[in-house]
């Protein structure tokens, strides 16, 4: 959203510059504009001064011609004057631009060095976070396994005593008949011995 904002920020600075620039071109054409006005002016005004002074002195025409040569010389000068005047302007308005796309730039790298720092910090509290989680998950899993493990042994020792007790049971079992057999044999030995006397 931040991000979003910046390049908000920097597309109204740059909206902001063009209507700039199209103010110092009105301007420049509004000097424009009034030097021909000043200059068609100036002419009118020396073609009637020359026509006047024609009709009303004519022995004074060399003198008007000088007359009209200095005003050339003037206007002349006039215009050399606006031209450094538009140069003026022109070299101000360069210096401005330049200026003010430093400045932009300055913003710019400005805000990408913040930018990637934020993302630094994010990477890392991900990171940070990521590996407590996998260490959450290990020991939840060396939990499991180990009471696994120890259900698992529960129930051999609880197989192999049932065993042991059922092979204990079963030799109980056998002695007990061998002794009974053995025991029925000498019964049947003394009957035996018994009937031949």
């Amino acid at each position: 959203m931040e991000l979003l904002n910046k390049d908000r920020e920097l597309e109204e600075l740059e909206e902001k510059h063009q209507v700039e620039i199209k103010v110092y071109k009105q301007k420049v054409k509004h000097l424009l504009y009034e030097y021909q006005n000043n200059v068609a002016h100036l002419q009118a005004d020396s073609e009637r001064a020359l026509q006047l002074a024609q009709e009303q002195h004519v022995t004074n025409e060399q003198q008007l011609k000088k007359d009209k040569r200095s005003l050339k010389l003037e206007l002349k000068e006039f215009e050399l004057s606006h031209e450094d005047i538009i140069k003026t302007l022109k070299q101000k308005h360069d210096q401005e631009i330049t200026q003010m796309r430093n400045d932009f730039e300055l913003r710019a790298k400005d805000l990408h060095s913040k930018y990637e720092k934020k993302m630094k910090v994010i990477r890392e509290e991900l990171e940070l976070k990521r590996k407590n989680e996998i260490h959450e998950i290990e020991e939840r899993k060396n939990g499991q396994i180990n009471a696994l493990m120890k259900n698992h042994d529960k129930a051999f020792t609880e197989i192999k005593n049932y065993y042991n007790d059922i092979t204990l049971n079963n030799l109980a079992l056998i002695n007990s008949l061998k002794v009974s057999k053995l025991t029925a044999g000498a019964s049947r030995g003394d009957e035996e011995e018994g009937r031949a006397k």
